[in-house]
């Protein structure tokens, strides 16, 4: 019996959906690949490869140690931006894997300007989130932009609600700022892509909806988790459950402990609504999430007995599902997926 969760990287399925998105825009719009934070938990060296294979030929990550990494599994070719920036401090990798810097400010980019003057470089602009990126009189500071600066860039806040007023406002704010300019320019990730062509540009980043989150409702699930149980036992009405006894058996029930808890991801939150799943039966949480543990009420399923591999995620619950029983987003319970599975790529 194994005693770790298995988990599965469809690797052809983040393919398609990076496919899927880039049909929703010209052919003449670029559609890079966002993989930070490990491919958003999947595994850079192994999406970043099957992404370029698809047609991927620029990707962003956010620090410059993701980038060097991705470097080595993708080869010379392919172009890697930093989103984090550039350091007052000279990093080494930027020269030494071909690193593109995403200049937020305008120190970043005298620096960048001062000690690489022939690399090439992104500029970001602030158009409403004011998170990073210049603000607009910072931005005009900079004056004619030199050229190696391929790509101006900006995020949007709220394209994940389609009738949201600050993605117009932040779409007329970047058309403002970059309408004399002659460099590529880039506003949308995957729910600026979904807001149509008003927002494409030149480039689109396309994020979370290449591991089927939210919302590219239409992508195909990539992810799949699966946990072995390792013990069922019967409770009698009255007897409690888990940490804090917050679960009372109404009736007699079989409860079965699984391989698996918050120090893998599975957030300890999600115990209030979230379910596994066996033969597309639902088998309601039983008590609270532990650091190693789930237990579940497998009274009515026969089926869950020692040995046996139960879904977390797959086809009867997404990764958005397990967010909304959490209180939290998709993105979370991705790159929240821990080291401890055993991972298989498909």
């Amino acid at each position: 019996m194994t005693l770790t969760g298995a988990l599965t990287i469809d690797l052809a399925a983040i393919a398609a959906n990076w496919r899927a998105l880039d049909a929703l825009s010209a052919p003449t719009v670029e559609t890079a690949a966002v993989v930070k934070a490990d491919a958003y938990g999947c595994g850079a060296a192994q999406v970043g490869p099957a992404l370029a294979r698809a047609g991927g030929r620029t990707f962003f990550v956010a620090l410059p140690s993701e980038g060097a990494a991705l470097r080595q599994a993708l080869g010379p070719a392919p172009v890697i931006y930093i989103l984090a920036g550039y350091s007052s401090d000279p990093d080494p990798l930027y020269r030494a894997h071909d690193l593109r810097p995403v200049l937020n400010s305008a120190p970043q980019a005298a620096t960048w300007f001062r000690d690489h003057p022939d690399a090439a470089c992104a500029v970001q602009i602030d158009t409403g989130m004011n998170r990073l990126g210049m603000e607009a009189d910072e931005f005009a500071s900079l004056g004619p932009l030199p050229s190696c600066v391929r790509l101006v860039m900006s995020p949007l806040a709220c394209a994940d609600e389609p009738n949201h007023p600050l993605s117009a406002a932040q779409r007329a704010e970047f058309a403002r700022l970059t309408q004399a300019l002659d460099i590529p320019c880039s506003l949308a990730a995957t729910g600026g892509i979904l807001l149509g062509p008003d927002y494409h540009h030149a480039m689109t980043r396309a994020g979370v909806g290449l591991y089927g989150g939210l919302p590219f409702a239409a992508a195909r699930p990539a992810v799949a988790l699966h946990l072995p149980v390792l013990q069922t036992r019967d409770v009698a009405p009255g007897e409690m459950v888990g940490y804090g006894a917050t679960w009372t058996a109404k009736r007699p029930s079989r409860i079965a402990t699984l391989s698996g808890g918050y120090a893998d991801g599975l957030i300890r939150a999600m115990a209030t609504g979230a379910a596994g799943f066996l033969g597309g039966q639902p088998l309601p949480f039983a008590g609270r999430v532990s650091m190693d543990l789930i237990t579940l009420d497998v009274t009515d399923c026969p089926a869950a007995v020692p040995g046996t591999m139960v879904e977390l995620l797959g086809p009867n619950q997404t990764v958005d599902d397990l967010a909304t029983a959490a209180g939290t987003i998709g993105y979370e319970i991705l790159t929240s997926l821990g080291a401890r599975y055993a991972r298989a790529y498909i």
